[in-house]
C-alpha cells in the first residue's frame, strides 16, 4: 500500500471517527428535550435520520417539532392574545388553522409578544429557522455539516424543547367581568399570578380599564372594592412610563370638570400611592385649596387636623410656587397659640394631630423649603408675636432642629438655624430676626 492511499484511509477513518463522536452528540443532547417531547414522531424521524447522514431530513424533521411546540405553547398560554398581536388573514381558532395561515416568522413574532418565548429566543429561532430554510428547504445547497445539525438542534432544545409551557394568561375582558361580582377571588398569592405574568402591553391595557372602571359613574362598589384590592398589586409590576402615563389622565378630567370623577380619580391616586407622578397643573388642583383652608382656619384644632392630614400625602411633591404658604401654613399650625381653657389646666394649645404629622412633612425638606421656613419666621407677625413664649419658642425650635438636618453643607442661612436650635443663642437668634 502507498502512502497516499494510506492517508487517505487514514483521513477516512478519522473523519468517521468525528461523525461517530458528532452522532453521539445530537443523540446526548436530545435527551435534554423535555420528558413529553421524547417520543415525538419529529425527533425520532431526526434521530432515524442521522446515523446514515440525512443531515437536510434531520433539521427539517427538528424545525418541525419546535413548530409543533410553539403552537401547542400559544393554544395553552392564550390563543386570544396571539390573535391580538399578530396580523394575519382570519382569527386562529384551532391548530389546522396555524398550518393553514401562520407562517414560521409570525408564529415566532406571536410567540414572543405574548411571553411564550423571550426576546433572546426570538431571535436565535430566527435564525434557526433558516437554517431550515436553508438546508432542508433548498435542495441545491451545500451538503450541512454535523456541526451546523448540532448548533441548529441545540439551540431548538435549549430555547424551546427543553423549556415547559408557560402559564396560562389571563383573558382581561373576562377578568374585568369577573372583578365585577362577589366571585372575585381576593387572595394576593393568586392575584399576582394571574397578572404577573402578562405581558407589559397588556398590563398597560389593564391598569387602564382598572383606572376606567374605578372612575366610571355607574361602577358598583363591588366593582370599586375589587379594584382598590387588585390595583396596588399590579401596580408594582408597571414600569415607570406606564405609571406616569395612567396618572397623567387626570388632568384631562380636570378639564372636563366633572367633580365626582375627578375626585375618584384623586382617590385611585391614594389607592396606588402614585401622588409623585401627578403633573403639576393636578397637583396645584389638589393642594391649594387645602392651603387656602388651611390659612383661612388656622387655631380651628379640626379643621387644622383635616387639612395637614390630607397635605401628608403630598410631602414629598408640593408645587415649587405653593411651598411657601405651605410651609408657612403648617409652621404656625405646629406653634399653636397661648390661651386658658375651663376644661384642661393647660394654656399650650395646639391641633394634636397635626403636631403629630408635621415634623414627619418637615423631614421632606430641601433648601428652598427652608428658605420658606426662615421666612415665615422673619415676616409672619403671629410667629414673632408667639414665639416671644417660652413654651412656644421650643415648639419652633423642635421644627428647627428638623430643619437643620435636611438642608445641604453649605446653606447660605445656616447660622440663623444654628441659633435657633441652640437655645444659648437665643439672644442671637432674636437680633437675627
Amino acid at each position: 500500500m502507498d502512502d497516499n492511499n494510506a492517508i487517505m484511509i487514514m483521513d477516512n477513518s478519522n473523519m468517521l471517527d468525528v461523525t461517530r463522536e458528532a452522532n453521539s452528540l445530537i443523540k446526548r443532547s436530545i435527551l435534554n428535550v423535555r420528558e413529553d417531547l421524547q417520543d415525538n414522531s419529529y425527533i425520532e424521524e431526526a434521530l432515524r435520520v442521522l446515523p446514515v447522514g440525512g443531515y437536510r431530513s434531520a433539521i427539517g424533521a427538528f424545525w418541525n417539532a419546535v413548530v409543533d411546540d410553539l403552537r401547542n405553547k400559544i393554544m395553552y398560554r392564550s390563543l386570544n392574545m396571539f390573535n391580538k398581536e399578530v396580523t394575519l388573514s382570519r382569527e386562529i381558532k384551532t391548530y389546522e388553522d396555524f398550518q393553514n395561515y401562520v407562517n414560521d416568522d409570525d408564529l415566532i413574532e406571536g410567540a414572543y409578544k405574548i411571553g411564550v418565548i423571550g426576546w433572546e429566543a426570538s431571535k436565535v429561532l430566527r435564525h434557526a429557522k433558516e437554517t431550515r430554510h436553508i438546508f432542508s428547504g433548498h435542495p441545491k445547497s451545500t451538503d450541512p455539516s454535523i456541526i451546523k445539525v448540532l448548533s441548529m438542534m441545540d439551540d431548538c432544545i435549549k430555547y424551546v424543547l427543553n423549556v415547559d409551557f408557560p402559564p396560562q394568561i389571563i383573558d382581561i375582558d373576562d377578568y374585568m367581568q369577573t372583578l365585577a361580582t362577589e366571585n372575585y377571588d381576593r387572595n394576593p398569592i393568586g392575584v399576582e399570578n394571574a397578572i404577573g405574568d402578562l405581558p407589559e402591553r397588556y398590563k398597560e391595557e389593564l391598569i387602564n380599564r382598572l383606572f376606567s372602571s374605578y372612575i366610571h359613574q355607574n361602577s358598583s362598589t363591588i366593582l370599586r372594592s375589587n379594584i382598590e384590592f387588585c390595583s396596588p398589586i399590579l401596580w408594582r409590576l408597571l414600569p415607570k412610563q406606564i405609571k406616569i402615563q395612567v396618572i397623567r389622565r387626570l388632568d384631562r378630567e380636570i378639564v372636563e370638570g366633572n367633580t365626582s370623577t375627578i375626585n375618584l380619580g384623586f382617590s385611585y391616586v391614594d389607592i396606588v400611592k402614585a401622588n409623585e407622578y401627578l403633573s403639576l397643573n393636578s397637583k396645584k388642583y389638589k393642594i391649594e385649596p387645602i392651603i387656602i383652608e388651611l390659612e383661612q382656619n388656622l387655631d380651628d384644632f379640626a379643621i387644622e387636623n383635616e387639612c395637614v392630614d390630607k397635605l401628608q400625602r403630598f410631602s414629598t411633591s408640593i408645587p415649587l410656587d405653593l411651598i411657601p404658604r405651605y410651609v408657612n401654613a403648617l409652621t404656625q399650625t405646629y406653634i399653636g397659640h397661648i390661651g386658658g381653657s375651663a376644661h384642661f389646666s393647660r394654656t399650650d394649645f395646639f391641633a394634636d394631630g397635626a403636631a403629630l404629622n408635621i415634623p414627619t412633612m418637615f423631614e421632606k425638606f430641601d433648601d428652598t423649603a427652608a428658605d420658606s421656613f426662615i421666612h415665615s419666621i422673619e415676616n409672619n407677625k403671629k410667629i414673632k408675636s408667639r414665639i416671644s413664649n417660652p413654651t412656644k419658642m421650643r415648639r419652633l425650635r423642635s421644627l428647627g432642629n428638623i430643619v437643620l438636618s435636611r438642608v445641604s453643607e453649605n446653606y447660605h442661612n445656616r447660622i440663623l438655624l444654628e441659633y435657633l436650635v441652640d437655645e444659648t443663642k437665643e439672644k442671637e437668634f432674636f437680633q437675627s430676626l
